[in-house]
């Protein structure tokens, strides 16, 4: 196995830092439903704006890449964040949570929001991977959200076009309705989720969906979707609730992730 226990607690105390460096808290505080702190592993950015980080997959946004890693299974679950990573109120998930279901496998009439809405449900944005896959999936015991974390083998140029096509959506898909397949229609809104300056391409997005549950419950989902591409492998990381969902959970885990595939990548040459 290639563990690196004191890479890894480098790479973590860069992680707790990055959400200093955006300024998302404060353009999304009034986003948030119910006040509360963040986990113990994440934190909380500075109030004063500061310079975000380029969250689009265009060349001045990539790094250069140190080519194929070629990484094996075992290298990639290395590579997953976990639990231990975020602290409480975290912890190992206990089944699919319930909204998936209820209110991501929806109906929508635009090709491209209908493709988004698949690709939230399935977590298959970069489509079938072309070797060796790794997930993990935690829940937030105290506000029931979920995230889901997936680290897969795609061929860079795939992985970019998925990458371009996600950043277009916050402007085709910015505005739309969505029919569950229980319950009443829902109103969907697309907006760009700002990632740290993570991997060699990236893209996020943040999703809220609107309306009545089956039983006239009014009901609020909110998901965040970050993708980055790292060599050539992707993480898929997707962070939703009914509750409060903090984007600068989903940014810290970008940047501990992505650095830590890296980390992993560029060991697994040197033992070559």
């Amino acid at each position: 196995m290639t563990h690196a226990p004191a890479a890894a607690r480098a790479l973590l105390a860069s992680a707790l830092s990055v959400t200093a460096l955006l300024t998302t808290a404060a353009c999304m505080a009034g986003d948030r439903d119910v006040p509360r702190a963040l986990p113990a592993a994440v934190s909380e950015p500075p109030a004063a704006p500061t310079p975000t980080a380029p969250s689009a997959a265009s060349p001045a946004a990539r790094q250069p890449s140190p080519g194929p890693s070629a990484l094996n299974e075992e290298q990639l679950r290395a590579a997953l964040v976990t639990e231990t990573d975020l602290g409480e109120p975290w912890m190992a998930s206990r089944g699919a949570a319930t909204w998936r279901d209820g209110m991501l496998k929806s109906k929508t009439d635009d090709t491209d929001c209908r493709r988004l809405l698949d690709t939230l449900y399935t977590e298959e944005l970069f489509g079938p991977p072309a070797g060796p896959t790794a997930t993990a999936t935690l829940d937030d015991a105290y506000n029931d959200s979920q995230l889901r974390y997936q680290v897969a083998a795609h061929p860079p140029a795939d992985a970019d076009r998925a990458l371009a096509w996600l950043m277009t959506l916050p402007e085709k898909c910015g505005r739309f309705e969505a029919t569950p397949t229980r319950g009443g229609a829902q109103a969907v809104e697309v907006t760009e989720l700002p990632l740290p300056e993570a991997g060699d391409a990236r893209a996020g997005l943040r999703l809220t969906m609107t309306g009545k549950a089956s039983d006239g419950v009014p009901t609020r989902l909110t998901v965040n979707l970050a993708a980055i591409r790292v060599g050539e492998e992707t993480i898929t990381l997707t962070n939703g609730g009914l509750g409060a969902v903090l984007p600068e959970v989903t940014q810290a885990m970008t940047q501990l992730g992505a650095d830590r595939l890296r980390e992993i990548g560029r060991q697994g040459r040197v033992q070559v």
